[in-house]
Parts: structure tokens; C-alpha cells; sequence
């Protein structure tokens, strides 16, 4: 029989508070991690060791008797009800700030005690050795032993969006107490650094996504402005392949590739800054960038991309603010099934109206001059025009669609579905249906007189959600019946 090693770790501890608690998951998953490394690194060193080499994820759990009901206001921060809540945590120092919020709010409001313990959940060693930096698991057959007989590797079985999707099953009579388990957030955290070039670590709080490579100079450009000024709040602008600068006059070397979503960053010290993704055109890689940077828990994400304008009242550079979606993109249909309404969010528009108004320096009815509400289309066919006209136009019309993009859509559902406040605001580049197709000239004189408009709406808009507090942009309306405490 094959010997089990472990490392020795602390019995389960009951904390009441917050921030020691976050330590101790801090300690345990250190410890795990430490444990793993070094003894996956004398192995590929000295060959196959004796026995296998398992450490454990550190679990936060919760278990409550009342049912006195909490402050109905309150979105998140409390069990629906009575019983016993767990979740599996990794990279508790990436996640400090957000740990310390989440369990702090449990102790207040339930008046209960966490337990900080080990999980029965093994950490697979690509992702221990991930967190190291610098050190990777070689591809299966490149050891000279099997490297499942002697450390545990992903299980894709046990990683799913089961908890987010409200299909989860309880086996043990536990309840979730997170959207994602540590194994899921391990899964993305690898993804993000492989599709975006840049660390977990600099992703801020609010998201812009866009889907032309147009949008990164002048995000470049507005970074090293709020880099010389001193109370611009923002520390540091990060580019893709993690080259940070704090200076603004400081040069950034392009990569001589860029990965297939280029990601930028405009940090501030509290992770309350922007970043910028540009996901390229379509909703698989819309799906793609969400489903993945949901795990960092995002305060917001807005689309500010490039559309079709459908109405012969709308000019090219005309502003379209998403109020509803006709979702013909396909790739969430198994996930987020088309008869599920995506609301519109109040407070997400209301910063994206004021932007505009701003920037623009039109107001009140004038601002219909530049600016329309209604339905945004997002289809999986780049081409669409090319087919036969009469159904399609129909369907558009009868959902009283005024814009057609590629990714919008994607990105609100998957908002909906992972509980990130979303919203979109597009920029007409070309009418289709009235023969203003979007061709070399017309493209270049577009992009110079309106991306940096349309950008700095996009951040302006963030300024703003930045202010409100988190009790009302995370709004019950993203919440279903029995839902996880955790943000």
C-alpha cells in the first residue's frame, strides 16, 4: 500500500476575528504550498520519491441555528439560512482584502464565529507550483515518473460552475458559502496569465472590455497623464507582460507577441483602478475573458467596444447605451438558457448616462443628439450581412434592436450570471443596413475623432461607480433564492 505524506498543520480554529482569521488561511495554504514544492522539486531533481505527496486547500466554514433574518437590504454577507456553510480558499494573499471583508461581515452579522481548518480537498500541484512563479510542472511522459501516482494534479470533474449556475447538489448537507471553489479560482487564475500576459495580481476592481486594439494608446496615453499628477490616486500603469512603471515619462517596450487578449492596468492602492481587455472580436472570447476574471470578484465591467448602428437616424460616432439585450451569441445557452432576462442595472446606467453628458457636454434632451437607448443584438456571425436579409431584419426590428455587436450580450449574461454589476456603451462604426459599411477611409477618420472620446466616457463612468458604495452596486437584483454569502 502505497504511504500517504502530509505535512502537519494547526487543528481547526474558531475565529472571531476577521483578519486573524485571514492569516491563518494564509499560514495553512503556505504551508500546503511550500509542502508541495519542495518535495515536487527534489523529485524532478532525484527522481521519484517513495510514497505520494498530498496537501490539502484551507476551508473556511460557518454554521448557524437561527433564523432571525438579517438586514433585508444587504445583497451579500449572510447565509439564507440556518446550517452548516463551507468554501475552499487558495491564494489567500491575493485575496486578502476581499477574505477580511467577506468573513468580517459574516461575525458581524451572524454573531457567530468562522472555523479556519484544512478542507478534504487536495491542491493539485500545478497550481501550488503556479503560485510560485517561475517554476512549471512538465508535461505528462517528460518526468521520469508518473506524475499522478505521486502528487495530485486538476480534476476537472470537481471543477465547474455548479454553484453559479444554481445547479448545485448537496451531498453532505453543507452549503456553499462562495460563488467559486478554491480549485475553480486556481483553474482561472492559470487562464488570466495565459490569455492576458499579465499577473492576477494587477487586475483591478473595474473592468473596461473592448474589441479593437484602437482603445490600448489612447488608455495608454490617459494612464501617463494620471501618472503625473500626484492626486490622481493612481500609482502605476501595468502593461502586457507585466511591465509596470510609475513614471510617466518611462518608455514600454511592445512584446514581440501579444497574447490573444492584450491586458493593461491603471492601479490604484486599493485595487480600486481600471483595467483594460481587449478581448478581439466574437462572444467565445467574451465568454472566454468573464469567465475567467469573475473569480477576482470585480466590482463592475462595462463593454466599450464598436457596433453596428441599425437605425437610419443614428450617424457614425453615435453613443449607443445598452437598456436590453436580444442574445444571439450561443455560447452561454447551456449555462444562461435565452429565456432568462438580463435587467438593465440603475445604477451602472446612471453612471454611464452621466458620462456621457460630461464628456460630451450634451445634456437633457439634447443628448439624444449623440446618444441612444434600447437594444443591443449580439449575434455569433461577423457576416451576417451577407445573408439572406428578410429574417434576420425582421427579428431585429420586432426586438426594436438599435445597435448589432459581437460580444455585449456575452459579457451582461455572464455578469448576471457571476453577480459582477455590467453594462455596455457603443460607438456606431459602420450602418449595414443603409450601405455605410465599414471600410478603410471611412474606419480611419472614425478612430481618430472618436475612440478617445468614447474611452474616457468608459473611465468617467468608472470614477463614478467607484464612489457608490458596494451595499448598492451590488444590487439584490443579481441575486437568486438561496444564495452564497461570499460577494
Amino acid at each position: 500500500m502505497t504511504s500517504l505524506h502530509t505535512p502537519t498543520a494547526p487543528l481547526p480554529e474558531a475565529f472571531t476575528d476577521a483578519r486573524a482569521a485571514v492569516a491563518r488561511l494564509e499560514q495553512l495554504y503556505e504551508q500546503a504550498t511550500d509542502f508541495l514544492c519542495d518535495n515536487f522539486g527534489a523529485a524532478m531533481t532525484s527522481g521519484a520519491p517513495e510514497g505520494r505527496y498530498r496537501a490539502y486547500y484551507p476551508e473556511i466554514r460557518l454554521k448557524t441555528t437561527s433564523f432571525a433574518q438579517v438586514d433585508s437590504r444587504l445583497s451579500f454577507g449572510h447565509v439564507a439560512q440556518p446550517g452548516t456553510h463551507a468554501t475552499t480558499v487558495t491564494r489567500p494573499d491575493l485575496f486578502r482584502n476581499y477574505l477580511t471583508q467577506q468573513i468580517g461581515l459574516l461575525i458581524r452579522n451572524h454573531g457567530q464565529p468562522v472555523m479556519i481548518g484544512l478542507s478534504d480537498t487536495p491542491i493539485p500541484v500545478h497550481f501550488a507550483v503556479a503560485a510560485r512563479g517561475g517554476v512549471t510542472v512538465p508535461q505528462e511522459g517528460a518526468a521520469d515518473f508518473t506524475l499522478r501516482d505521486v502528487f495530485d494534479v486538476p480534476d476537472l470533474s470537481t471543477t465547474n460552475d455548479d454553484i453559479v449556475n444554481g445547479t448545485y447538489v448537496q451531498t453532505d448537507g453543507t452549503g456553499p458559502l462562495s460563488l467559486f471553489t478554491a480549485q475553480r479560482i486556481d483553474y482561472s487564475l492559470a487562464r488570466l496569465a495565459h490569455y492576458t500576459a499579465t499577473a492576477p495580481e494587477h487586475f483591478q476592481n473595474h473592468i473596461l472590455f473592448t474589441n479593437y486594439q484602437f482603445y490600448v494608446s489612447e488608455f495608454e496615453a490617459f494612464a501617463r497623464i494620471q501618472l503625473a499628477d500626484p492626486d490622481s490616486g493612481y500609482t502605476s500603469f501595468v502593461s502586457t507582460g507585466n511591465t509596470e512603471i510609475t513614471d510617466p515619462e518611462t518608455p514600454i517596450e511592445a512584446p514581440l507577441k501579444l497574447p490573444q487578449m492584450p491586458t493593461y492596468h491603471l492601479k490604484r492602492a486599493d485595487g480600486s483602478g481600471i483595467t483594460l481587455v481587449n478581448i478581439g472580436v466574437g462572444p467565445s472570447n467574451a465568454k472566454t475573458a468573464t469567465d475567467h476574471i469573475a473569480v477576482l470578484r470585480p466590482h463592475a465591467w462595462l463593454m466599450v467596444g464598436h457596433c453596428a448602428g441599425l437605425r437610419n437616424t443614428q450617424a457614425l460616432g453615435d453613443f449607443v447605451l445598452a437598456h436590453a439585450y436580444l442574445r444571439e451569441d450561443h455560447v452561454l445557452d447551456d449555462d444562461l438558457p435565452t429565456w432568462i432576462p438580463i435587467p438593465a442595472l440603475a445604477e451602472v446606467q446612471i453612471a454611464l448616462e452621466q458620462a456621457v453628458a460630461e464628456i460630451t457636454q450634451f445634456e437633457g434632451f439634447d443628448l439624444k443628439r449623440i446618444m441612444r437607448t434600447g437594444t443591443v443584438a449580439t449575434i455569433d456571425n461577423r457576416n451576417w450581412e451577407l445573408r439572406e436579409h428578410s429574417g434576420p431584419v425582421q427579428r431585429l426590428s420586432q426586438s426594436r434592436a438599435i445597435a448589432l455587436d459581437m460580444e455585449s450580450a456575452t459579457i451582461a449574461a455572464n455578469g448576471y450570471r457571476f453577480r459582477v454589476p455590467y453594462g455596455t456603451l457603443l460607438c456606431v462604426s459602420d450602418k449595414p443596413l443603409h450601405g455605410e459599411l465599414k471600410l478603410p477611409g471611412m474606419a480611419s477618420d472614425f478612430y481618430t475623432t472618436q475612440v478617445a472620446r468614447h474611452l474616457a466616457i468608459g473611465i468617467r463612468a468608472m470614477e463614478v461607480l467607484r464612489t457608490m458604495p458596494l451595499e448598492r452596486l451590488h444590487s439584490r437584483k443579481l441575486r437568486c433564492f438561496d444564495e452564497t454569502a461570499f460577494l
